[in-house]
């Protein structure tokens, strides 16, 4: 029988500790203090590998990758959806893949975002879109590049758009955007 550790070594294990006073006396008096204590803080840095699926979804990003806009067709009634949707809403069928790289598109509205999350805030202001598709039912929110948020005119509604993708793909939404078709 091999012999068990009865202890756990100890390490700093990578903490930096904030605020852990503690009294030398261990009378009721000394110890009161305790209730007045700041909270204590660890400061540690975490690391997790995120395991994450597109799943039904994983043609789309795959045709982002490759220079492709996907949308998705309803095969009974021809009702195109312009993002990811494996079934349809109405019918709960399965939908088919369709490309629509080359599709005319134009824009539906716009609108100037002057604050952004995190991943976007150093490019505000930026000019979000909705745009639509010849024979697609559904919208696709997107960016829209090559205009000047500061110029925004509701002459863009209408304005013919194509396609742009990133060199290198990130498989994330953001991999596609539109420009003035003209």
């Amino acid at each position: 029988m091999s012999k068990l550790p009865n202890k756990k070594p100890e390490t700093l294990g990578g903490y930096i500790v904030h605020n852990i006073p503690f009294p030398k006396e261990t009378d009721a008096e000394a110890l009161s203090f305790l209730k007045k204590l700041s909270p204590i803080q660890i400061e540690q840095d975490y690391h997790i590998t995120y395991l994450h699926s597109y799943g039904q979804d994983s043609p789309w990003f795959a045709g982002l990758t490759n220079k492709r806009l996907l949308a998705n067709r309803e095969p009974t009634t021809g009702y195109t959806y312009a993002t990811p949707r494996g079934h349809d809403m109405f019918t709960g069928d399965e939908t088919e893949w369709i490309d629509i790289t080359n599709r005319k598109a134009k824009i539906h509205a716009f609108t100037v975002c002057h604050f952004g999350s995190e991943e976007f805030l150093p490019e505000t202001p930026f000019v979000l879109s909705l745009v639509e598709f010849e024979g697609v039912n559904t919208l696709l929110l997107t960016r829209l590049m090559g205009v000047d948020p500061f110029e925004a005119t509701l002459d863009w509604i209408g304005m013919e758009v194509k396609p742009r993708f990133l060199r290198n793909s990130k498989l994330k939404p953001t991999d596609v955007y539109f420009i003035p078709a003209k």
